[in-house]
């Protein structure tokens, strides 16, 4: 089998339906040589390696990947802007970079190669997500450094379809762009596309009448239960993605319009593994934890052992050779602790979109109240409800079910339409106003 053959218009790579001893002896070749170039070409990694007395000729098989240290966004922080590219700047075309919110920005380089392979697994997702040649794609991921615009741009050209590079914002135009060039796939975070949703109703347009067919949803964590809502709302398939900058981009994982069961991880490029957040040992498939990404092929900006702290589990291929992941559940980082109780927003997400009589837009505020943590859940009602007393009992029933279920006390408040702040890329949902340690 060629496992490298370009596929015709409805065909699979041979890669993605290959044994998984074939798919082990691509990964284990492509590891070893990964391993290798970080090694020679990162000096911040290979410091990293000698300190713990491991090199590359200590990898003979994969389960020799645990002798290896992780990779941090601190150890990328640390290298900025370049130091943990493994070429010579001459041979990177292409610069991205983390928002910087939280410190310095996460440097990502490419070179063409890089860029080839993100495109080629770019275009492999969204023909797994239901596209093909004859689609037209409205890109509504933010353009520029944010590396959701242009890899969903360049993996939606290698397949051939009619990109539509509409970038993210203007809500009225993205709107009028649906209507007008009729696009069957938008590419976008969940959380904006109901804010465009809502601009259909506002000018009178029925989302469900809309051209769309499939959104290909990533860049933030989304529930069973947003995906049964934009499904409904918009009357598509909802199709979820999985990426990171310092990875690749969007394309590390997609999920197969034909299953929606998980994202099926490109293992032939990203390795995956997941650990136990607090001591770093690797678990069995199955079981929740961190999931650690290694690059098998970038050249620029090789990541051995990536920690990105989005927690999930592995789970066999069904569509695919390639392993599942899950739902990202949260983050190891963005896990809120409330009192002793360790609180995701996704939990409180999944309940307020099980209420009707609520929209779904959430926003969460932490803060100090006489020493003790306290959280107030903004919500507002669902348009078009005119019944008075249903915003206060969905707010009453609100607070007793995350009571119940999630263990917390709460303040739920309801705001009027639109107070909550809406996106245009990732949604805000947790203002932190606790004092700082």
């Amino acid at each position: 089998m060629d496992l490298t053959k370009r596929p015709l218009e409805h065909e699979l790579d041979p890669i993605e339906t290959a044994t998984r001893d074939q798919l082990t002896a691509v990964q284990t070749r492509r590891m070893a040589w990964s391993l290798r170039h970080a090694y020679e070409n990162v000096a911040h990694y290979r410091a990293k390696c000698d300190a713990v007395g491991v090199n590359p000729g200590d990898f003979r098989e994969l389960s020799d990947l645990a002798k290896f240290p992780f990779t941090a966004k601190q150890d990328l922080r640390e290298t900025y802007p370049f130091g943990s590219f493994a070429v010579p700047m001459s041979e990177v075309v292409r610069i991205h970079a983390s928002s910087g919110t939280t410190g310095k920005p996460t440097v990502v380089g490419y070179t063409r190669a890089d860029i080839n392979m993100w495109a080629s697994v770019m275009a492999r997702s969204i023909r797994a997500g239901g596209g093909r040649h004859s689609s037209r794609v409205l890109v509504s991921y933010g353009y520029g450094l944010f590396t959701g615009g242009l890899g969903a741009h360049y993996g939606a050209e290698g397949l051939g379809a009619t990109v539509i590079p509409m970038s993210g914002g203007q809500t009225q135009r993205q709107v009028q762009l649906i209507r007008d060039f009729e696009p069957d796939i938008i590419m976008v975070t969940p959380s904006y596309m109901l804010v465009i949703a809502d601009e259909m109703e506002r000018q009178g347009m029925d989302p469900r009448a809309c051209s769309l067919k499939i959104g290909i949803f990533g860049a933030e964590p989304w529930t069973g239960q947003m995906r049964g809502a934009l499904e409904q709302r918009l009357n598509i398939d909802a199709i979820d993605i999985y990426g990171l900058s310092e990875v690749i981009g969007p394309g590390v994982a997609q999920e197969c319009i034909e299953t929606k069961d998980g994202l099926h991880i490109w293992e032939d490029h990203f390795y995956p593994e997941i650990i136990d957040p607090a001591t770093g040992a690797v678990l069995p498939d199955g079981e929740q934890g961190e999931l650690v990404l290694t690059s098998l092929t970038k050249e620029a900006m090789p990541v051995i052992r990536y920690r990105t702290r989005d927690l999930t589990r592995l789970m066999p291929g069904t569509a695919r050779t390639m392993r599942r992941m899950d739902k990202i559940t949260g983050r190891s980082d963005d896990m809120l602790i409330i009192r002793g109780v360790n609180v995701f927003p996704t939990q409180i997400e999944e309940l307020v979109l099980r209420d009707e009589r609520l929209a779904p837009h959430y926003q969460l505020e932490v803060r100090k109240d006489n020493h003790l943590d306290h959280v107030t859940v903004k919500v507002e009602v669902r348009h078009g409800l005119t019944d008075a007393s249903a915003g206060p009992a969905a707010a009453q029933a609100l607070q007793h079910h995350i009571k119940s279920l999630i263990g917390i006390s709460t303040t739920v408040t309801v705001m009027n339409e639109g107070d909550i702040e809406r996106s245009m890329g990732k949604a805000k949902r947790v203002v932190d106003l606790r004092p700082k340690p």
